[in-house]
């Protein structure tokens, strides 16, 4: 793959992975306007691996206090880790629902049209959501564990098997009709897809030693671009969100979902 090609994956993985507006649906464009063949699985899990490692550097203190967390939770001090304990119901949740509907999102949730209709549909929950949100924050993950809510996370996330829905989207959509305010919405989000994508590149690491030939090249510039580009989305991000909002990205998911329509 030319390197040209390659920075475009890593700046459209870096920076959709974060933002609410589905880097599936945005990553499946690329071959059909640069007319390339798609990378592969070693391609794509090196662009996941970037946006991964952008959060673990990011978060880097919020990461290591949820591995403490974590580890005295498994010595039955969970009531002193609430935080930790609701990132590890959403986690579970996420994965249980994913596994029951992975077969459906396969069959079904592939084409345009429906790529198309998650984006409206979930835009304009999105919309919804953070301006009921905006009247009042009543709820926090740090302070009490809230089983049910961290489901609700939970389960939203694995919608995201489904392409047009967004991850990111999903479960800032969920969590701010729960009262989230939106920087903590957008933290927990992110610290919550770090088991998703690492648990996504193991499954789909199988497949790499079915394809061994690997172009390391392609791999390294990509993995770069995104992380670099993780990192920066990240920052300001979450800069924005604290004064504009998600609205304007629910916009841009009923405009993308047009051009989808269109287009194809």
């Amino acid at each position: 793959m030319e390197a040209s090609y390659t920075i475009i994956y890593g700046l459209v993985q870096g920076v959709t992975e974060f933002l609410p507006v589905s880097s599936s649906g945005h990553l499946a464009l690329i071959p059909h306007f640069l007319k390339i063949s798609d990378p592969g699985v070693a391609f794509d899990l090196a662009m996941h691996l970037g946006t991964a490692l952008s959060i673990c550097c990011y978060f880097y203190k919020e990461i290591k206090e949820l591995l403490w967390q974590t580890f005295n939770i498994f010595q039955l001090k969970y009531k002193e880790f609430p935080y930790a304990l609701n990132m590890m119901v959403a986690t579970l949740t996420t994965f249980l629902v994913a596994l029951g509907i992975k077969g459906i999102a396969e069959v079904y949730g592939r084409g345009p049209k429906m790529i198309a209709a998650n984006l409206i549909v979930f835009g304009v929950l999105m919309f919804i959501a953070d301006y009921r949100g905006s009247k009042g924050v009543t709820n926090t993950m740090y302070q009490k564990f809230q089983w049910k809510k961290s489901f609700l996370i939970g389960f939203f996330q694995a919608l995201a098997i489904f392409p047009g829905v967004s991850r990111s989207g999903s479960t800032l959509t969920i969590s701010r009709f729960i009262g989230m305010s939106r920087e903590e919405a957008t933290r927990f989000s992110f610290l919550l897809s770090l088991p998703v994508i690492f648990g996504g590149m193991i499954f789909k690491g199988r497949e790499l030693f079915e394809n061994p030939s690997v172009d390391w090249s392609a791999i390294s510039i990509g993995l770069t671009v995104s992380f670099l580009t993780g990192l920066l989305t990240i920052h300001y991000f979450l800069k924005f969100i604290k004064k504009m909002g998600l609205g304007l990205f629910s916009i841009y998911r009923i405009l993308f979902a047009l051009f989808l329509l269109s287009y194809f």
